[in-house]
């Protein structure tokens, strides 16, 4: 982690690799970025368990995630198994196709500004030991400093080195808006509408706005097919 950390703080490289999450004892991990009022944009993930889970965050609007985001302070749940039923009802069924059993959640911030979360998820229970949670929050600070300007890669730096240079759900962004036109409604609306629309469905955001811009998938068409008249007896 020193070696990460050190690379981070001089600018030599930008995202991060498989070496951070093993220094962290997790098994997946994954850096996102507030575009907007407490939504986040998936910047760089180990795998794809990682973006599934970002993924579900987002559409169900519930999480780890979220509630760092909210309350500025990091979000630790050990063992997603024994967990109050009442704490992120809807996230949590919808992970057990993932590996994931315990989930540590930090924000990137500084001061009153969040810029990010980091978020470590690990396949077994239990607790990150203590120098686990001194790199895990060594990590969070040296990224914040990244993507509040400071020295080191920037934002833009960290696009460029993801495989196709966009954002993770840059389709979901084009979907919003080709929604918000088509059903007369205010981003923020459009957007819930095909969050909601994706976890009726069991699908993935990236799934449904894929569907929205080939226009394969009008919403304002989802509604029950009509039922056919009964026949009536002579």
């Amino acid at each position: 982690m020193t070696q990460i950390l050190r690379v981070l703080h001089t600018g030599a490289g930008a995202g991060l690799d498989d070496d951070c999450v093993s220094a962290l004892g997790m098994d997946h991990l994954v850096v996102s970025l507030v575009v907007e009022d407490r939504i986040t944009e998936q910047l760089w993930s180990s795998d794809l368990v990682g973006s599934a889970f970002e993924d579900l965050q987002f559409t169900l609007g519930q999480g780890p995630g979220p509630d760092a985001l909210r309350l500025g302070r990091a979000i630790v749940e050990p063992d997603l198994t024994a967990m109050g039923a009442d704490r992120w009802p809807l996230l949590v069924p919808a992970m057990t196709h993932l590996r994931a059993q315990a989930v540590f959640c930090f924000p990137l911030a500084l001061g009153g500004i969040t810029v990010g979360i980091l978020t470590a998820l690990r396949a077994s229970p239990g607790h990150m030991g203590g120098q686990q949670m001194d790199d895990a929050l060594g990590l969070a600070a040296a990224l914040t400093l990244q993507f509040l300007g400071g020295r080191g890669a920037r934002f833009e730096t960290w696009l460029e080195a993801q495989p196709d240079g966009d954002l993770h759900r840059a389709v979901v962004h084009q979907a919003t808006g080709m929604l918000s036109v088509q059903l007369a409604l205010p981003l923020g609306e459009a957007l819930l509408r095909m969050r909601a629309y994706a976890y009726s469905h069991e699908r993935s955001i990236i799934e449904t706005a894929e569907d929205v811009v080939a226009r394969r998938l009008r919403l304002d068409d989802d509604r029950p097919e009509p039922e056919s008249p009964k026949e009536t007896k002579g």
